[in-house]
């Protein structure tokens, strides 16, 4: 899929505008934050609110593209929880974009359970 995503990416965005991307890949820890053992993980995300604030994120100054997959359902132990992409101009562009994204998405689009 990352593979994919970046052949895309390259292929629509002017190379002038085009010098860096970062991917997240968020997996599923056999520990809480709290260092319980977990056996497995509920998810399910807002589908139509990560679409409008994607959208939204898209349009700031420097970034060429966007990408996110979110896993849902009963996820074990290993399995990816979500592929979070941003292409852009430069560094400072990019990177200060995946981190907002990244943390609206845990914080506002996301519900983890945690099956101990």
């Amino acid at each position: 899929m990352i593979t994919q995503w970046i052949k895309e990416i390259k292929e629509k965005t002017n190379p002038d505008e085009l010098g860096m991307v970062l991917i997240h890949n968020g997996i599923v820890r056999g520990t809480s934050k709290d260092g319980k053992t977990i056996r497995s993980m509920k998810l399910s995300y807002d589908k139509e609110l990560l679409s409008q604030y994607i959208d939204a994120m898209k349009k700031r100054d420097g970034i060429a593209d966007i990408k996110v997959w979110i896993n849902e359902g009963e996820l074990k132990i290993g399995d990816d929880i979500m592929l979070l992409l941003v292409a852009g101009r430069f560094r400072t562009d990019v990177l200060p974009v995946l981190q907002e994204v990244l943390t609206k998405i845990k914080k506002e689009i996301v519900r983890e359970e945690e099956i101990f």
